[in-house]
């Protein structure tokens, strides 16, 4: 008798883990975009996630840090379209991540993966700025550096079942 293999694939929990991770993070940086607008347009707005000097968001939002990681500045200018905000790249990331989720494919798990360690590095740098620079605490940006630290998770799981999945069909 023959011996019957179990099919592999991709678990079930990471599609339902990217979903909800990504929309959370669409979520989050929609609101960090709205909390850095509103504070530009209104030096008296109050955000959600201000609870006191230290531990506020639209401090950090609006900060130099707020815009293309603090960096970009220094290449094309504060004012450059290309200067913008760490809210709207997050939302582009999520989305790829989302997108990209759904492909089956080997290099797109392994584009995964490496946005994902991009935006560790990221978010590590913008730790740092955030706890030792501003000497602040912000719920919204250490959610998303929580967030992004799941992903990397959820990637190189989704790569190891590929990975898996094509060894089970050289068998």
């Amino acid at each position: 008798m023959g011996s019957k293999k179990k099919a592999r694939g991709v678990p079930s929990w990471e599609r339902f883990c990217r979903l909800f991770l990504c929309v959370i993070g669409v979520g989050l940086s929609i609101y960090a975009y709205h909390v850095e607008t509103s504070k530009e347009r209104d030096a008296n707005y109050q955000a959600m996630c201000d609870f006191s000097s230290s531990v506020s968001c639209s401090k950090v939002f609006t900060s130099r840090w707020g815009r293309g990681f603090g960096l970009v500045e220094h290449f094309v200018g504060r004012e450059s379209p290309l200067n913008q905000p760490n809210s709207v790249l997050g939302v582009i990331f999520y989305l790829l991540q989302l997108a990209l989720g759904y492909s089956m494919n080997t290099k797109a798990a392994v584009t995964l993966i490496a946005t994902s360690l991009v935006s560790i590095v990221g978010s590590l740098y913008l730790a740092y700025i955030l706890f030792y620079v501003l000497h602040d605490f912000c719920v919204v940006c250490i959610s998303t550096y929580a967030i992004n630290f799941a992903l990397l998770f959820v990637n190189v799981a989704r790569r190891r079942a590929l990975g898996a999945m094509a060894k089970d069909k050289r068998s």
